[in-house]
């Protein structure tokens, strides 16, 4: 038996995410909701280039193989689409042997109110809109950016990274850092703080989930001493000493650790991850998501002061 979805950890897709619709929308922005009806279905039986997040989710999803009893994770398609406009994106998952078999299409509504039912503790989409709103409801989504599609299929490994402060944590100490764009005052502030556990952010369940997966490696790796890890999680954070100790006490309050943690100290980010290669990563910053080449895919988190109007 599998897990009840109340116990698995799920992630909430568009397909604007995961798939490349970009000539769909071109349709849809210039002739409206009946052309691009019309479209889809003159396209029905013609397969969506993969997308930013198609890469993450297969993998993802290849975390099932390995633990079949369980089968500890899910995706969930989430649509702006209606059924019948909905079929090509079906059709696509299929080809792709993406193990997708629930989806909700809301016909020109954003999809993120639901994200509670299925509940997910992420919701990837190409739309800022729904993104922002979501995160404004308190509810776990990212933006994905534009980026180059780079999947290896002979690559099974998993690589996720996350910035800190504003994605697994909360904005506060960022708050005291913009105040005055002051980091004295920023690691005055943390050294203050250093034994307080940061409240969660919105992508905390994420992480902590993704921690738990990690765990049934660790219990198959006892089982079977040549299973090999498919599972690594970074997080690669612009803190440095003194401010890092606060996030080692953060993840040790959660019970929480991550394989890699890059303190770099206001470095460009762009140099690790160039090495790292995750096949996502999570930050609240426009200014971090770049890499070389564009061939990583970035998620923006839209969330606390980091983001706030000029």
């Amino acid at each position: 038996m599998s897990f009840p979805i109340q116990n698995k950890l799920v992630i909430g897709i568009a397909s604007s995410a995961l798939f490349d619709l970009s000539a769909s929308h071109k349709v849809y922005e210039e002739g409206g909701e009946e052309e691009y009806r019309k479209y889809q279905e003159a396209h029905i039986d013609e397969i969506l280039g993969k997308g930013v997040a198609f890469p993450f989710i297969r993998r993802f999803l290849n975390i099932n193989k390995h633990f079949i009893k369980q089968a500890p994770v899910e995706v969930v398609l989430l649509s702006r689409n209606s059924p019948e406009t909905g079929l090509r994106v079906m059709k696509s998952i299929a080809h792709y042997g993406l193990d997708i078999t629930r989806a909700a299409f809301v016909t020109g509504k954003s999809p993120y109110a639901y994200l509670p039912a299925f509940n997910a503790s992420l919701f990837l989409s190409a739309n800022g809109e729904d993104v922002q709103n979501a995160l404004a409801n308190k509810l776990p989504a990212g933006l994905v950016l534009p980026s180059l599609i780079e999947d290896d299929e002979d690559d099974m490994e998993l690589r996720v990274a996350f910035d800190f402060d504003g994605v697994i944590a909360d904005d506060e100490s960022e708050t005291v850092f913009k105040r005055n764009n002051d980091v004295l005052e920023f690691h005055a502030h943390e050294t203050r703080h250093v034994a307080t556990p940061h409240r969660p952010g919105p992508l905390a369940d994420l992480f902590q989930k993704l921690h738990l997966m990690q765990r049934l490696e660790s219990m198959a790796v006892r089982r079977d001493p040549d299973y090999r890890r498919i599972l690594r999680i970074a997080i690669v954070t612009a803190r440095g000493a003194p401010s890092h100790e606060r996030v080692v006490t953060t993840l040790k309050d959660w019970g929480v650790s991550a394989n890699e943690t890059f303190f770099l100290g206001g470095m460009d980010k762009a140099r690790v991850l160039s090495i790292l290669k995750p096949h996502i990563f999570f930050d609240d910053q426009l200014g971090h998501l770049k890499s070389e080449g564009g061939t990583i895919p970035m998620v923006h988190v839209p969330f606390g002061i980091a983001n706030l109007p000029k």
